[in-house]
């Protein structure tokens, strides 16, 4: 249900044709990636790219915003359209249509957009995707759409995928701040326009599956990259938010290259290879996406025994269009075995809108989004993007996340 309205507001145009690159911000997008990419050292490798003519879908893994200028230098001297999350174009909706970029709102079925992308194939032109939909929680691949692998025949284009290495070590989702290691790309075609019509949805889905699986933790370890950055640990209780000695939530804290639990005291030290040691006694989980995939096995098993549940008062921001957002106050926000449920004000009148377990396989999350409310939740409809504030200290976004893949997978037999 979604009996949400926002009166005399007008919504984002998701219809608007979109425009082939201007010559002069080509050239600025060069002038701002080059130098980045050169700084940071970056080494991008080729692989079966370089014989492609027209159009191909280019799929790549999502760390940082650095990603977008990797890219960029990737596919010189061509360009790309890039699919970006509505929240991209705020105060900036001219620039990003004209540079050619496609809107998205994330987590939503969008037959608009799946139009301007065959339109786009049609010009030969590269279109660039992120299917994993956000930055990843801790340097690995997240869930892809189930959708993916049918859109690739619908496009029956050659598919390229461009894998980061070092992103995420280099400004980790939960501290923005950068490292200055050095990072890796490959770009790689693994589906020809041949290839496309002798393989089914299902082998063309595997195949995807295959090439996204990365690991920037491991990476950096098994290639002694080295960050001497101080705080390198601060902000990582954002993502492991349960401690394995005690096992209790929500009382995790971070300081310098330490992680800690409040509750019983236990620390663990980050290397600079990214590694953690216990400070005192066993080192649980000396590679921290261990210790996040032990953490959902622990929202798995509340969901297995029918007991996960979450329900807080919330502040709720709407942003309808790219002017920014608005205020729609105080709300409650549910999630359980059956999904999201938000309840709010808007315009004087009340509103509830769900969304069904068994349809949304993931969502979005912020940690500390601008400064404003703390950590959010971001969910959508076809026409709005809400940002959900839960308050208090006693959740954790990350959980939601986890239940929110792990519902939709127990829900769609998928285990």
């Amino acid at each position: 249900m979604n009996n949400m309205t926002l009166k005399n507001v007008q919504r984002f145009d998701m219809v608007k044709e979109i425009r082939v690159i201007r010559w002069y911000l080509r050239l600025l997008t060069w002038i701002i990636s080059f130098p980045a990419v050169w700084f940071q050292g970056t080494k991008i490798r080729k692989q079966g790219v370089k014989g492609i003519k027209g159009a191909y879908l280019m799929l790549c893994n999502h760390n940082a915003f650095f990603d977008f200028m990797v890219a960029t230098a990737a596919i010189f001297p061509r360009r790309a359209n890039y699919v970006v999350a509505i929240d991209g174009y705020i105060k900036r909706e001219w620039l990003l249509r004209s540079v050619g970029c496609i809107c998205k709102r994330k987590f939503t079925n969008d037959p608009i957009l799946i139009r301007h992308l065959i339109r786009i194939a049609k010009k030969g032109e590269i279109i660039a995707l992120y299917p994993e939909a956000r930055y990843s929680l801790c340097g690995t691949n997240a869930v892809l759409p189930q959708s993916l692998a049918k859109l690739v025949k619908h496009l029956n284009i050659p598919v390229v995928t461009l894998i980061t290495k070092g992103h995420h070590i280099n400004s980790p989702f939960w501290n923005l701040e950068k490292r200055g290691n050095r990072t890796e790309a490959d770009l790689k075609l693994i589906i020809s326009k041949d290839e496309i019509g002798k393989m089914s949805v299902e082998e063309i889905d595997e195949l995807i599956h295959k090439e996204f699986i990365y690991d920037d933790f491991k990476w950096q370890y098994d290639n002694k990259v080295r960050v001497k950055y101080k705080r390198r640990a601060e902000g990582l209780h954002k993502v492991l938010y349960q401690c394995p000695n005690c096992n209790t939530e929500y009382m995790m804290g971070s300081e310098g290259a330490e992680i800690f639990c409040k509750q019983c005291n236990k620390r663990w030290y980050m290397t600079e290879y990214g590694r953690l040691e216990a400070k005192e006694g066993n080192t649980e989980f000396a590679h921290i996406p261990d210790w996040y995939e032990w953490e959902r096995a622990q929202v798995r098993k509340q969901i297995d025994d029918g007991t996960y549940y979450f329900d807080k008062q919330v502040r709720i921001d709407s942003l309808p269009n790219a002017r920014g957002y608005i205020d729609l106050g105080k709300g409650r926000l549910i999630h359980n075995m059956e999904g999201f449920t938000l309840t709010g004000m808007s315009d004087g009148e009340e509103f509830m809108i769900e969304w069904p377990a068994n349809r949304l396989y993931s969502c979005h999350i912020e940690y500390d989004y601008l400064g404003k409310y703390g950590d959010c939740v971001d969910l959508n409809t076809m026409n709005d993007t809400l940002y959900i504030y839960p308050e208090g200290e006693d959740f954790a976004v990350t959980k939601l996340s986890l239940a929110t893949e792990e519902l939709y997978k127990k829900l769609n037999n998928m285990d």
